[in-house]
């Protein structure tokens, strides 16, 4: 990834020379500099050259759709516990956020399997994810699952489905944006034996600094959604 003076960021291609408003870095520079050095533009503009998170895969992604937010994404790792190894089954991909945070926790040894009708989701060469062009509600494919995600209209639906692919032990994950539908996912998950039943909402809101002092800022991230929470034990 390269940095402009402004702070602004772009992913490099490979074997290509960059080129923006500031000017163009060769591909020559490129090849030859390492994650921290400053490149100079034929304008005699500074970029820097900065190794990507995930965190920036996602902010510079093509987004057709509205993408879940930091502080949902981390709930869901949280509290379901994910980790090295594990296997997710996502469904409701959209532009596929959420997606690249399970891929980043699961590591090399995990593996997901993002169910998404569009195609073309970019995955950033983060190589396991496989992107499945299924509808999920034709049945999943896979067995002893860790995670399950849905964020779908009706996820509920599919319950049944979920319950045979999890492990004992794993979770189901949804993202509800509303209540109705939370609901309905909590009373459904109950019928059907699913243990440690939840529906959360997470708020942030950040702090301002001030010479004269430090408080909350006037502007905050509300509500996005609700997730509900499951366990087949």
């Amino acid at each position: 990834m390269i940095l402009d003076e402004r702070g602004k960021k772009y992913l490099l291609k490979e074997d290509c020379e960059f080129q923006s408003d500031l000017g163009i870095v060769t591909k020559e520079q490129i090849a030859n500099c390492e994650i921290g050095d400053e490149l100079k533009s034929h304008l005699d503009h500074t970029f820097k050259i900065v190794k990507p998170t995930v965190n920036d895969f996602i902010d510079l992604m093509d987004r057709r759709c509205s993408i879940l937010v930091k502080k949902d994404i981390g709930t869901v790792l949280a509290y379901t516990g994910l980790g090295s190894g594990d296997r997710v089954v996502d469904s409701g991909t959209g532009a596929g956020a959420i997606a690249l945070n399970f891929g980043n926790v699961v590591g090399d040894t995990g593996k997901v399997y993002t169910y998404e009708i569009r195609e073309n989701i970019e995955t950033f060469g983060i190589n396991n994810i496989e992107v499945k062009n299924k509808d999920i509600k034709e049945g999943i494919d896979e067995q002893n699952i860790d995670l399950v995600f849905l964020d779908l209209p009706k996820p509920f639906e599919i319950f049944e489905d979920v319950y045979e692919s999890l492990k004992v032990g794993g979770w189901l994950a949804v993202y509800a944006p509303y209540i109705d539908q939370a609901e309905i996912a909590y009373r459904v998950a109950k019928k059907l034996n699913f243990y440690n039943i939840e529906i959360l909402e997470t708020l942030e809101r950040g702090l301002e600094v001030r010479p004269q002092g430090v408080r909350p800022k006037t502007r905050m991230v509300g509500h996005t959604g609700y997730l509900v929470f499951a366990r087949k034990l």
